[in-house]
């Protein structure tokens, strides 16, 4: 009777995996899509509205008062304990 248990807990196990892998699908299916052609355009748009201050060549040079990566202008802010 054991073999019975256990053949019927495997089967129960099976559809829950199912039920779950089905649940994630339906959650996928559910997602907003756009094109792919909207996705790149975007992109696109962003990268030339977004300056990247390491691109120096494409931007220009950073002042220093704009580089994010500069030091600070008024001096060490550390406290030392």
């Amino acid at each position: 009777m054991s073999g019975r248990v256990q053949k019927q807990s495997m089967s129960d196990l099976k559809l829950r995996r199912l039920t779950e892998h089905n649940q994630r699908l339906r959650e996928d299916l559910a997602r907003p899509r756009i094109r792919v052609s909207e996705a790149s355009r975007s992109l696109i748009n962003y990268c030339k509205s977004t300056p990247d201050h390491l691109i120096p060549s494409v931007w220009g040079p950073v002042s220093k008062a704009d580089d994010p990566f500069g030091p600070p202008q008024t001096g060490c802010q550390c406290v030392v304990m």
